[in-house]
């Protein structure tokens, strides 16, 4: 189809006004520069720019020049901008940019008034602080804004400055908490705040979660946007607010690291929305909060432990108060519904309702919550209920005491077995909770733990905690408790308790138990210290055992360094308790005792079972240290009988190697012991490779086998019989290590006079691994009667003194008699011996000498016996036998001067 030149004509007049404006918009730009340019004088305008924008601000404003732009639009470029602080808020600025663009009215540079229509900011840091009494730093601004419009209204007042459209793009955001700059942020940050029409103010803003701190991947801390609307009012807690908040695209351990500083190890996404509508005094919230895929890093559920929890509240500012708040969430089958208010004068009340919650979704909770919880066990069975609490101011008004550092059976205020619990001084609580067809299995137990019924109802505790410094927890009145009867293979079952309270658990557990579901319990509660038991066999074992803590770790709680607004305390919005030092955080603890009889044990190690008649199993595990102590032990090996006390460590695991420096000390105590006795129990057999070789490799730091702890401790007897010799009430302090042993304080009674000594047992280099002795020692007041006798002679006489050392290798006597070398030195006054029965004995007054320990036999070497004038010596020897043999022959007599 062609057009007509008619056509064209008409098209042609339709197209020339379009272009007379384009003409009139590029001649008035023309004389913007023309005109404009001389007019505008810099240095005249820097102060001005200045003072309309700390005018529309309510803050000081500081610049270091400007420069002029007219293209695109006429403004400023501003240099080093720096929008000071109030006093009251700091001394930091509340904004810094290095390059500001600042907008301005073109009319108005005409009219002789300059006015900014927009301020643009690029890559600027913000600081909004927040002070004790829960004011913020930009308060003043909205209070200016808002003058300033209502200014506008009034006729014959000066019309103040409009306030800017302000936006920043790129920029960080830092939070402060008073003077203490906290470090959360959000960063690349791109901020907007304007003024729609008069009286109203709109603000947007989108920006990344990060910790300056720490090294966060700010691609999993999701994104927060914002979009209000704030009306002028009178005052500022009635100005109209509307708030649209979401914070989407968050992963759950990288969430968690921003929070609270590390990553528990907790996954999954997590998306939170939040819109307001209303005044600050009268604020109506909505809220969702839903996760997909929650679980621990290490393993992952059957079933996603999703939630879709959707809350609304009214909330009031000036009171501090909640009202109305309803929150409802399916949680698997079932559903969980919060209700309640948090009212003025400490009145508070709330509610919280199970619908057939799975019981396996509560240990999914704790197993996201803490590491290696159960990672095997399995729970069926489902709990309903319902729980309202109700306090009054007098319940709120009791003092408080800090929380400090929790001792045994006071996690929740009370002692394990406290006979304060009574249902009905409940207090606050009332209602229950009640779990049906409980079951738990897998994770190592032969048969299930079945409770058809568990009821949990509200008790009162005894609070001792709060004066006697008390716990985290010692502040709780009121916990939910239930106790049931488990059968454990004992007489009679099992009597468990459980108390839960909002901040911590404890349970208790007392009664008989087979020592095989014992075990099975014990690796069932995450007990590696548990391993003591499997070496065990015979009777029921009697427990009473306590374990407790937090619900999560003290360093683990959220925003615990952030103070809450004052008059915010109570169940709903409580107020973080400061949290203890770090060697005083709360943990897990598992305290008390298991009672044997009648049980022996087995190890590699021994030949025979070492029966034990008794014995107490002390047990105090805080987190991952544990501390062991069998106090007291009564054992019998085959013919040997004693008691035992062993401590472990709390840094030493079972199992495992100690660290450095830290051992197992232990205090044995014997009656008489027969060293043949001992060696056929211990040996098996007078023969090497037996027990004792494997014994010795065990020490050895080369042997594959897992080295031993370091052991130290005492030995006492009331006798060790050596063959002929007895050593009368022996002891000594034996320190054990991976190679070897140390003898440092060996004392004995032995033939009328007593022994002291030191020494040390390693093993040797050749492939046999032959136990090396080396044995330092001294002889006190040794009576020559009973030192004869051993030796089949008649001496008398005064006492003798000796010292010396020996060096032995093999695990017979026979080995040992045959490698002994060493010296010997002696004195002896005023003695008198002789080898036979009617023979004149030799006296002296004084008989000193040395003597030569090698190869089964004592020889005597250069020695001294003085008898009046006379000095003569003896050649004699000591053949190491059983029973040993001496023989004697006097040597040349040398005449003395008087």
């Amino acid at each position: 189809m062609t057009m007509t030149e008619d056509d064209q004509g008409r098209h042609r007049r339709r197209k020339r006004p379009a272009a007379v404006g384009l003409v009139l918009v590029a001649v008035m730009a023309l004389l913007a520069v023309v005109v404009v340019a001389p007019l505008v004088s810099l240095n005249r305008y820097k102060s001005r720019i200045t003072g309309l924008m700390a005018a529309s601000l309510g803050r000081p404003v500081r610049l270091s020049s400007v420069e002029l732009r007219l293209l695109p639009r006429p403004g400023f470029v501003l240099y080093d901008l720096t929008v000071d602080e109030d006093p009251a808020y700091g001394t930091e600025p509340v904004l810094h940019a290095s390059t500001v663009t600042a907008s301005i009215r073109l009319l108005s540079v005409w009219s002789g008034r300059l006015a900014i229509s927009s301020i643009s900011v690029d890559d600027a840091s913000l600081n909004l602080v927040r002070t004790a009494d829960g004011q913020w730093n930009l308060d003043p601004l909205f209070r200016t804004a808002a003058v300033n419009a209502g200014a506008a209204g009034v006729v014959g007042t000066h019309r103040p400055a409009p306030l800017p459209y302000l936006e920043a793009t790129n920029s960080r955001i830092n939070i402060k908490n008073g003077l203490e700059k906290l470090p959360y942020s959000l960063l690349d940050t791109d901020l907007s705040f304007w003024q729609d029409q008069p009286g109203e103010w709109r603000i947007r803003l989108r920006g990344q979660p990060a910790r300056t701190d720490l090294i966060v991947q700010g691609a999993d801390t999701g994104v927060v946007r914002l979009e209000a609307s704030v009306h002028r009012a009178p005052e500022l807690r009635q100005m109209p607010v509307h708030l649209d908040l979401d914070w989407r695209d968050a992963q759950l351990g990288q969430l968690s690291r921003l929070l609270i500083g590390s990553d528990p190890g907790w996954r999954g996404d997590l998306t939170g929305e939040l819109h307001l509508d209303g005044t600050p005094d009268a604020a109506q919230i909505k809220s969702r909060l839903r996760a997909t895929g929650v679980h621990r890093a290490e393993f992952a559920p059957a079933a996603p432990m999703d939630f879709d929890a959707n809350c609304g509240f009214v909330y009031h500012y000036s009171q501090r108060t909640v009202e109305n708040l309803v929150c409802d969430s399916p949680l698997g089958d079932g559903r969980v519904r919060l209700a309640g208010d948090h009212l003025a004068r400490g009145v508070t009340h709330f509610s919280v309702e199970l619908d057939r919650i799975p019981v396996a979704a509560g240990l999914d909770a704790l197993r996201t919550l803490r590491s290696g919880f159960g990672p095997g066990l399995e729970a069926t069975g489902d709990i309903s209920g319902k729980i309202s609490y109700a306090e009054t101011a007098q319940v709120n008004s009791e003092p408080q005491q800090p929380a400090t550092t929790a001792r045994p059976g006071k996690i929740l205020g009370f002692e394990p077995h406290a006979t304060g619990l009574h249902a009905a001084q409940a207090g606050p609580l009332t209602g229950s909770f009640t779990v049906e067809r409980l079951q738990l299995s897998g994770d190592g137990l032969h048969q299930p733990i079945l409770i058809p019924k568990l009821v949990l109802e509200p008790v009162a505790s005894a609070i001792q905690g709060q004066k006697e410094g008390g716990s985290q927890f010692a502040a709780e009145h009121a916990v939910l408790a239930a106790t049931v009867a488990v059968p454990a293979g004992g007489t009679a079952p099992l009597t468990v308790t459980t108390r839960l309270g909002l901040s911590g658990y404890q349970l208790t557990a007392h009664g008989p138990a087979a020592l095989a579901r014992a075990r099975e319990l014990a690796h069932v509660a995450g007990m590696g210290d548990a391993s003591v038991l499997d070496a065990l066999a015979g009777d029921a074992v009697t427990i009473d055992l306590t374990a407790e803590g937090p619900w999560m770790e003290a360093e683990m709680a959220p925003l615990s360094n952030i103070s809450s607004d004052a008059g915010m305390s109570g169940p709903l919005l409580s107020k973080p308790a400061k949290m203890p030092a770090s060697g005083d955080a709360l943990t897990d603890r598992l305290s008390g005792t298991v009672t044997l009889h009648n049980a022996n044990w087995k190890s590699d190690y021994l030949a025979n079972h070492v029966e034990i008649l008794q014995a107490t199993l002390h047990l105090d595990r805080v987190g991952e240290e544990t501390g062991l102590r069998w106090d007291p032990l009564v054992f019998s090996y085959g013919p040997v009988k004693g008691t035992a006390i062993i401590t472990l460590p709390a840094s030493c695991a079972v199992g495992e190697a100690c660290p450095p420096h830290t051992s197992v000390h232990f205090q044995v105590e014997f009656g008489a012991l027969d060293a043949a006795a001992l060696q056929a129990a211990i040996l098996g057999a007078h023969e090497k490779g037996t027990m004792l070789s494997e014994l010795i490799a065990r020490l050895s730091p080369s042997s594959p086998a897992p080295a031993w702890p370091e052991l130290e401790g005492t030995v006492k007897a009331e006798a060790l019989i050596l063959g002929p010799v007895r050593l009368d009430k022996p002891s000594a302090l034996v320190h054990i290590q991976n190679n070897g042993a140390e003898i440092t304080d060996l004392n004995a009674e032995l033939l009328g006079g007593s022994l002291h000594g030191t020494g040390t047992l390693t093993t040797g280099e050749s492939t046999q691994r032959l136990p090396n002795y080396a044995l330092t020692g001294s002889f006190e007041k040794i009576s020559p009667g009973a030192l004869g006798q051993l030796l089949g002679q008649h001496w008398t006489g005064g006492v003798l003194e000796a010292s010396g050392k020996i060096a032995l290798q093999g695990f017979t006597g026979k080995d040992l008699a045959s490698s002994a070398k060493g010296e010997l030195h002696f004195v002896w006054k005023h003695g008198a011996l002789s080898t036979r029965t009617g023979v004149s004995p030799v006296r002296f007054e004084r008989w000193t000498g040395e003597a030569e320990i090698a190869n089964g036999t004592i020889v005597l070497k250069q020695n001294e016996m003085l008898e009046g004038p006379r000095k003569q010596g003896i050649d004699a020897s000591v053949q190491l036998e059983d029973p040993p043999s001496f023989s004697m022959v006097p040597s040349r007599e040398t005449q003395t001067k008087h």
